[in-house]
């Protein structure tokens, strides 16, 4: 089977013994991790309007056993 590393898209044989899989290289593997580390992925969202946020404020009641109950 083949795959592409998601790095520098190059076309490799899956096996095994390859220890950087799905990166074809140690070095395609720590661009990805640099990558993650300076948050360059995002996930694509949709900003929340103050009208979609909770505004209320939770009431808290307390348990004889110090357990909270939100209301």
């Amino acid at each position: 089977m083949n795959v592409t590393c998601p790095t520098c898209k190059t076309v490799l044989e899956w096996d095994s013994s390859n220890r950087w899989l799905p990166f074809c290289s140690e070095r395609c593997k720590m661009i990805d991790l640099g990558a993650w580390s300076n948050e360059e992925y995002r996930i694509p969202a949709e900003t929340a309007s103050p009208d979609d946020l909770d505004q209320g404020s939770s009431e808290v009641e307390e348990d004889d056993d110090g357990k909270r109950d939100f209301l």
